[in-house]
């Protein structure tokens, strides 16, 4: 569980202007994890609260789940020095060939494991949520309706309390949906116990029990974590911390292999929700990844192939009625435009409306779900109990909505050319009785007394137009809306796609009615593309929305319509806000570096941000220093610098990371005097002992020990320092450096100076005084985080070159 971050803090524009221009000198050349100076108020003032406008996405805690953490960069880049070269020159072609089909196995055991657990979650949610509702609908029909309330209200605060309960003391970061941090584990962001065996763990039984306490929350998001977390345990062998670890795995110790790995997962995460193995690979292009190539396309491609194969071959076996009450519902598949549709001209107003309102609706929902998780950061700070309080209070709210709403609704009588038992007893059906008289039934418990599949089923179901009143859509969908977004802030696994696919369904159904017969197009076709502009709205994804929504449908005779709902809601929520993913990864502190740069970094140079001073090592040096720095900064990266006599003159030799300085200084790999060793340091390493270890199980300069006399002596760290860093000139404009640093997956990139070796050496003629070091800073990702940027340079602040959005009211931006 994570606890108060000891590592330091840089500190934010917001916090204090003038703190900031006192330290920004040393803060550039930190790497993610930082090493200035502690600012205490940002510590303790919590990143969700309503008290800041402006997010301190900079610092190096986030909140994850409910506690602060520390976070680091990834380092995607690999590092090429003589060693890794060596290695790779030694290996033969069995050993390449077994590297490969290993990657092919793992997506195989990727897809496998997560097509099982996608299975294993619907199955148990279906029917612990189904034998509630037989229950609860059997006590009615013997009109003991008090006793039935009770039962129903109690089971729902039983499930609430046990998920609430397993993810504040055992899991804190297996709350919420899992995506944005998922999102920022591609992008580079890495914070502790995200991608853990307990993690998953919570993960799959919080869902589970989540889900089935009708809470309006989905299993869409948690998947997709899931998906994530047995990605990144295979990827490293298993869990080390638990003892659970295959030595035959460990084949992927650097971050470039695992993230790819983790990418995988994430599409496998989406193809088991939604049956939808295109939409997987396409959410997880579109959505999840900050990086793509050919090959991670084919692989994740086929990972959601074997997702596909697995679940159609599990829910045949349901369907002959070997799953109990899993029948037709979970993983969601309808199959209810399997038939011709035709629209017309006519037809395309309605629907352009229909997206307009997605938009709108959609960059509301966000607003309203980032100041809730403000809010609700405020009370899950006061401790553990309040937590599980808050969670317990959702639970019984919205157990009252759900029994007590349906007693509005008037009684309606059963059509005579139904498809279908009516009244519908039990759990699942268009037509519940709920308090109704025989032949006759309530159409809104039949979608608010039931579970969130079987609601949108119904919603989605053609040929029904005359089922649901105006009323009964428009209470079920004010209590979609804002039920959602006061679920999703609980300490619990919960994810949006679900509840966000329901409230837009029932708006959609509900201009399909306004409509009426001035529409060719059925009212289920409206919900349809009600809910794909809210999805559009909201998530701000196309491609893969669009290609989901048709797998989830079948009917690839919608892709127009789709199309055209998904852009226009898109369109119009951009003007507003961001998505909510984004949102959400902002208000916890991941410093996520978006695709596309801010207009006003192409005013600046690197040169503008960057500071020193500058850590820097010689290509032989003492063990002494070596110490003392590691010791006293934060650093992860450091200059390696040869000068004369191993040089003619001061020169860059590449970037050495603090990872394998430890390593070197823990086997002691030292010379009595500074003289080059050659190759032969390579033989007292292997090339495990360079890997990549899971997150927090690196060695600790703290741990090791050292004589006086082994403190005089001196390392050459030029077999182990990457020859061939990542350099820009310090006159590149800030834009264009980190387009590099985000799409080649960087943790530093150097800046050197403008003036080349001979010139500067030229120039030290006539001024040796002037002379200017090879290397002038290093870029992380801190120097890239817009809060940092403005806080160098406050004019920018009021620079037009802003992205435009409409801004909201004075009046909500206090709220």
């Amino acid at each position: 569980m994570c606890q108060w971050s000891s590592i330091t803090e840089k500190t934010s524009y917001k916090t204090s202007k003038r703190k900031e221009k006192r330290k920004h000198h040393t803060m550039s050349t930190n790497s993610i994890n930082g090493e200035a100076n502690t600012d205490q108020e940002s510590l303790i003032t919590p990143l969700l609260s309503p008290r800041r406008s402006l997010i301190n996405s900079t610092s190096q805690v986030a909140i994850v789940g409910a506690n602060v953490c520390p976070i680091e960069s990834l380092d995607y880049e690999i590092a090429e020095n003589e060693f890794f070269k060596q290695d790779w020159r030694s290996r033969g072609k069995m050993q390449i060939f077994q590297y490969v089909f290993m990657k092919w196995l793992l997506c195989f055991l990727i897809g496998l494991i997560v097509s099982l657990i996608g299975f294993f979650n619907n199955l148990a949610v279906e029917n612990i949520a189904g034998l509630k509702f037989v229950v609860t609908s059997n006590m009615m029909m013997a009109n003991r309706f008090g006793m039935a309330f009770l039962v129903f209200s109690v089971s729902n605060l039983i499930l609430t309390l046990f998920a609430s309960i397993i993810t504040a003391f055992i899991a804190p970061a297996a709350a919420g949906s899992g995506i944005p941090e998922v999102k920022a584990y591609l992008n580079g962001v890495d914070a502790p116990g995200i991608l853990s065996l307990r993690t998953l763990v919570i993960k799959i039984i919080g869902s589970i029990s989540a889900v089935s306490s009708s809470l309006f929350v989905g299993k869409a998001g948690p998947m997709v974590h899931t998906g994530a977390c047995v990605a990144a345990l295979l990827g490293q062998g298993g869990s080390k911390r638990f003892k659970l670890t295959w030595r035959w795995l460990r084949f992927f110790k650097n971050d470039r292999d695992r993230r790819d790995l983790v990418t995988c997962g994430s599409a496998a995460g989406i193809a088991a929700a939604f049956r939808a193995p295109v939409g997987g690979v396409l959410f997880a292009l579109e959505e999840m990844a900050s990086w793509w190539r050919s090959a991670l396309l084919w692989r994740a491609f086929f990972t959601t192939a074997v997702v596909a194969i697995v679940l159609r071959a599990l829910i045949d076996v349901c369907l002959s009625g070997k799953c109990g009450l899993f029948g037709k519902g979970g993983l969601i598949m309808f199959d209810v435009y399997s038939e011709s549709v035709t629209y017309h001209l006519i037809d395309v107003p309605p629907v352009l409306a229909l997206g307009v309102i997605g938009g709108i609706l959609g960059s509301l929902y966000n607003f309203l779900l980032d100041k809730v998780l403000r809010i609700y950061n405020l009370i899950n700070e006061k401790g553990v109990v309040y937590k599980i309080l808050l969670a317990c209070a959702i639970s019984i709210f919205t157990s009252c909505l759900l029994f007590g709403l349906p007693w509005l609704a008037s009684c309606q009588p059963c059509p005579s050319d139904a498809s279908e038992a009516c009244p519908t007893i039990g759990r699942s059906g268009n037509f519940k009785k709920f308090q109704c008289p025989p032949g006759q039934y309530n159409d809104l418990a039949s979608l608010i007394f039931n579970t969130n599949d079987d609601s949108v089923r119904n919603l989605f179901s053609q040929d029904t137009n005359s089922e649901f009143q105006y009323s009964s859509i428009l209470i079920y969908f004010v209590t979609c809306f804002f039920l959602s977004i006061f679920s999703y802030g609980i300490v619990a696994p919960a994810g949006l796609f679900i509840p966000v696919i329901v409230t837009g369904a029932s708006y959609g159904r509900f201009v399909g009615m306004l409509v009426g017969s001035h529409s060719n197009l059925d009212h289920g076709l409206y919900a349809v593309l009600g809910a794909a502009s809210f999805l559009g709205g909201s998530m701000r994804m196309t491609v893969s929305l669009c290609v989901i929504i048709l797998e989830l449908t079948n009917n690839l005779l919608l892709l127009p319509l789709i199309m055209l709902v998904l852009l226009t809601s898109k369109t119009v929520a951009d003007a507003f806000n961001g998505n909510i993913y984004d949102l959400i990864m902002n208000a916890k502190g991941f410093p996520y570096l978006e695709a596309h740069t801010e207009p006003y970094m192409r005013q600046l140079t690197v040169g503008d941000v960057v500071r020193g001073p500058l850590q820097i090592f010689q290509g032989i040096e003492k063990v002494g220093k070596i110490v003392h720095v590691l010791r006293t900064t934060r650093h992860n990266g450091f200059p390696v610098i040869d000068e004369p006599p191993l040089s003619e003159s001061p020169v860059l030799y590449g970037l050495i990371l603090r990872a394998h300085l430890i390593e070197l200084l823990k086997k002691k790999a030292f010379v009595p005097t500074p003289v080059p060793t050659g190759t032969d340091a390579l033989k007292l390493f292997f090339a495990g002992d360079f890997a990549k270890r899971g997150s927090g199980n690196g060695d600790k300069i703290e741990d090791l020990q050292f004589t006086e006399e082994e403190m005089e002596m001196f390392l050459d760290l030029h077999p182990f320092t990457n020859a061939s860093p990542y350099t820009v000139a310090e006159t590149m404009s800030l834009a264009k450096a980190l387009i590099l640093f985000r799409e080649v997956g960087l943790r530093h990139l150097l800046v050197i100076p403008k003036i080349s070796g001979i010139s500067r050496l030229c120039f030290n003629v006539i001024s040796p005084s002037l002379q200017r070091p090879p290397v002038v800073g290093i870029l992380t990702r801190h120097d890239f985080m817009p809060e940092h940027i403005l806080g160098l340079h406050p004019v920018l602040i009021r620079s037009r070159w802003k992205r435009l959005r409409i801004q909201a009211p004075r009046l909500f931006k206090l709220f």
